[in-house]
């Protein structure tokens, strides 16, 4: 089979070589500060993120707006990171409501590990290639 046409589960076989990785698990709490809340959101709710997935406690809603702003940094966050990276350090986010008072403290709480073959069809290159 040429290269262009070889069948991607060949790489994703445990034996033809370790595809897995690890990710960190989060967990996002809303943090209460001395400025009054304005977003819909209450201290101490929280949402998980395994991998790719978000989990919200039954009955709990998480504004919209917030959570886009929040969105970009959480893989970053899954990610090791040098230890001087400011990724690394600072868990505490801001509301984007400039008039809120709400933080969002992103906490590193496990690790999860993961098979490339599972989350993608494009196959690793082959040893050798970049």
């Amino acid at each position: 089979m040429s290269e262009t046409n070889r069948d991607p589960a060949q790489d994703a076989t445990p034996l033809a070589r370790d595809d897995a990785f690890t990710l960190y698990d989060l967990r996002v709490e809303v943090m209460a500060t001395d400025r009054p809340m304005v977003c819909n959101h209450q201290a101490g709710d929280s949402f998980t993120l395994r991998g790719e997935n978000l989990a919200f406690p039954a009955g709990q809603t998480f504004p919209l707006y917030p959570l886009a702003a929040l969105l970009p940094l959480l893989p970053a966050k899954q990610r090791p990171t040098h230890p001087n990276d400011w990724m690394t350090t600072d868990a505490d986010i801001a509301c984007p409501d400039p008039y809120c008072g709400g933080r969002f403290r992103i906490t590193r709480t496990g690790t999860s590990t993961f098979r490339h073959a599972d989350v993608t069809l494009v196959p690793l290159p082959a040893a050798g290639e970049t």
